[in-house]
């Protein structure tokens, strides 16, 4: 049995111990591979994460950053007694928007310096309406909404009549205030103003 005394040592010597070096050396390894991935996904997450934040802190803004006297061309182009659809390009837009930043309107001539412009939105969910000319009506084509000229709501879901923008008359040009919300907090006036002759009263 003398003959199995040197294999019992050898299986029962451990393994040598790894020098100090080596160990420090694997350690850094793995805190520099923790480190890069942690600053990757950063990176990564400020990337998808800027867009989402300059649109929640764009609508933080005060509205007069964005408003602004737009014309919409000569106001003999707006027979009276008519109304027809205008567009006017939004004062927020980008130079990459191309045709989608242009922003519908009606403008609804009354008189020889008295109109309305009503944004196409409807009062219901914002949905485009449409104006009828031989009915005299708007019409939403999404629940059924209907306003009569005026603008004002004549029946179906809508709470309210149609959003009106400021307006005003600049010598043969019609302007309006662009970069208004249709919401009610700026829907329930009408204004004109005619220059050299002051600021005519609200009219809602």
């Amino acid at each position: 049995m003398a003959h199995d005394e040197p294999t019992k040592e050898i299986l029962e010597t451990p393994p040598p111990a790894l020098p100090e070096e080596a160990e420090t050396t694997v350690v850094s390894r793995r805190w520099l591979l923790l480190k890069a991935s942690i600053a990757f996904n950063g990176i990564a997450g400020l990337a998808l994460a800027y867009p989402i934040l300059r649109y929640f802190c764009s609508a933080v803004k005060p509205g007069k950053d964005f408003k602004s006297w737009i014309s919409l061309g000569a106001l003999n182009a707006f027979p009276v007694g008519q109304t027809r659809l205008a567009y006017y390009k939004n004062p927020y837009g980008r130079s990459w928007d191309g045709e989608t930043d242009d922003t519908a309107c009606y403008v609804r001539r009354i008189g020889t310096k008295d109109v309305q412009v009503f944004a196409v939105n409807c009062a219901h969910l914002n949905c485009p309406v449409r104006w009828f000319p031989e009915s005299q009506l708007f019409m939403c084509p999404c629940h059924g909404g209907v306003y009569y000229a005026d603008g004002s709501r004549a029946s179906g879901p809508p709470p309210r009549g149609l959003f009106t923008y400021d307006w005003k008359i600049e010598g043969d040009q019609l302007h309006i205030l662009a970069g208004q919300m249709p919401t009610l907090s700026n829907s329930a006036k009408l204004v004109n103003i005619e220059l050299g002759k002051g600021d005519a009263p609200c009219r809602g």
